[in-house]
């Protein structure tokens, strides 16, 4: 077997805040027309994992977001499944050798702790992040510490009409 290969796709404010400090995701409506390739990326994808943080504020959302595509919910703390979700708790590897087990080839991370987390543990093998021309001020951190020191590789960079420039990193090896 194979382990998955692990991707980010997330926007982050230009001060490096994935949420407001209540979750929201506000900030993001004005994107919501212009296409920045989540399509694509999505369509590459063939299982979520997810942060306790991120699945509770995606329950809110007017439609699930992640259509039938597994969805891992990593959490310290079970749940009751709304829509075939999962939830799995262990280390970032544990999590990684179960999704093997269980088939997964490529796998979107969501979440801030949760990216951050596989990010230490030198699980992350792609990140798309796109930066949106805001200054929050305050919220939830894309990256949050302590982490390793870790080096990444441009793979592309594409700026929009609307002041959004999204980075495409590879892990540099």
């Amino acid at each position: 077997m194979t382990r998955p290969t692990f991707s980010v796709f997330i926007a982050a404010s230009l001060d490096g805040f994935i949420a407001r400090p209540d979750d929201k995701l506000d900030w993001l409506d004005r994107f919501d027309g212009e296409e920045h390739g989540y399509e694509a990326f999505s369509s590459a994808i063939d299982t979520h994992l997810v942060g306790r943080g991120t699945y509770e504020v995606v329950l809110g959302f007017p439609e699930w977001p992640y259509g039938k595509k597994p969805v891992v919910v990593w959490s310290h703390r079970g749940g009751t499944p709304r829509h075939g979700e999962i939830f799995a708790s262990g280390s970032p590897a544990e999590v990684a050798a179960r999704l093997e087990r269980g088939g997964a080839r490529r796998v979107y991370i969501d979440g801030g702790a949760t990216v951050s987390a596989f990010l230490a543990a030198d699980l992350v093998d792609d990140l798309t992040v796109s930066i949106i021309p805001v200054v929050l001020g305050d919220g939830i951190r894309l990256f949050r510490p302590p982490l390793p020191e870790r080096w990444l590789t441009l793979e592309g960079s594409q700026a929009y009409p609307s002041g959004l420039v999204q980075l495409r990193y590879r892990r540099a090896r």
